[in-house]
């Protein structure tokens, strides 16, 4: 690959993909123990007993970004060769290292060929930034000049808006809703349900989230990139994942079941009080942002339990997905409380 300066973003995205890929893999880091089998005895196993195509083919394809985005964030490597070399070994390392520790989890079983499937998808991955990687940096850099604003730390930003479209693809947490830490310390509502009292927690949750996350993107976006048209696609892609996610883990009947009137007020609440926020000078944005995601977050953390969540949760086909679900519970749980400090590092340089 051309060694030519390469934006940091992919660096970001390729430690953040590896943390998410560790998670995953083994969550949910209980009931740890040793039956005095070597880690290493998986390799020669032979044939799992049981397996199906779909499962081979996501270990595959989960790797598959692994490799590419290992490929391009070692793009500063001498040689075109190297950097794809490098990568599909590290992703194979990663899985082979991460099979090896399910040995002294209950509810894992190591499989030599997961380890295999996960490698292919590393090489392919590799391969695939060892084509077209130089043409990818180049895009990126372009793109990054055209609709990124030159401010410190940019980068983190950007990964910090990815991180909340991923929790969007849980169909059990409340719209736009982020930092319930109640489910992650077995904690219940302190408030028993009532339609209107979730009605109105309802409202305030995703128009303070609205205004939170469209302005953290507004600080990303420079003057001449019609800040206002990206964040109405922003937004709209969110939904969209959103109902996509519904579709294919609950049900098609469930495609919009999360769009109930208390979403719909406070989607429209949330985008007034932001369209007119985006007036404001960008010190004042940066501390209104940062004032509607601590709103935001203790609201979450009052609401009433989610009807909406348990019939979700009652039908939803987790199967290969219940460690895709415990990620996302996690990083929806944890997003605002990563934001925050960067909002408030930001606040610094503006």
């Amino acid at each position: 690959m051309n060694p030519a300066p390469v934006p940091p973003l992919p660096r970001y995205l390729a430690l953040a993909y590896t943390a998410l890929v560790i998670y995953a893999s083994l969550h949910p880091f209980s009931g740890w123990r040793d039956l005095g089998v070597s880690p290493l005895d998986f390799l020669d196993a032979g044939w799992p007993r049981w397996w199906t195509g779909f499962d081979l083919a996501v270990n595959a394809f989960v790797y598959l970004p692994l490799g590419y985005l290992l490929t391009l964030a070692l793009s500063r490597k001498t040689g075109r060769w190297l950097p794809a070399l490098l990568g599909a070994l590290l992703a194979m390392l990663i899985s082979f290292s991460l099979e090896a520790v399910q040995t002294w989890l209950p509810t894992r079983v190591p499989s030599n060929l997961d380890l295999a499937c996960n490698s292919l998808g590393g090489v392919v991955g590799a391969f695939a930034a060892w084509r077209s990687g130089t043409q990818a940096l180049v895009w990126l850099a372009r793109w990054e000049r055209r609709l990124v604003a030159p401010i410190p730390h940019a980068e983190f930003g950007l990964l910090l808006l990815g991180l909340w479209l991923l929790t969007q693809l849980s169909p059990e947490t409340l719209l736009f809703g982020a930092g319930d830490f109640r489910q992650l310390l077995g904690l219940s509502s302190a408030i028993a349900y009532a339609a209107p009292s979730f009605f109105a927690f309802e409202v305030l949750v995703i128009a303070c989230n609205t205004v939170a996350i469209g302005l953290i993107a507004r600080t990303l976006l420079t003057d001449h990139a019609s800040p206002r048209a990206v964040l109405l696609l922003f937004f709209l892609f969110a939904l969209f994942v959103r109902a996509v996610s519904a579709t294919v883990l609950v049900g098609p009947r469930e495609a919009m079941a999360w769009l109930t009137p208390g979403a719909g007020l406070g989607l429209a609440a949330g985008a007034t009080v932001l369209m007119l926020a985006l007036f404001a000078p960008a010190t004042w944005r940066v501390a209104l942002a940062g004032l509607a995601l601590m709103a935001g977050t203790v609201l979450v953390n009052l609401a009433p339990t989610n009807p909406y969540s348990v019939a979700a949760l009652a039908t939803w086909r987790q199967g290969h997905f219940l460690n895709f679900n415990g990620l996302t519970r996690l990083i929806a749980s944890l997003w605002p409380f990563l934001a925050l400090p960067y909002l408030m590092l930001l606040g610094r340089r503006l």
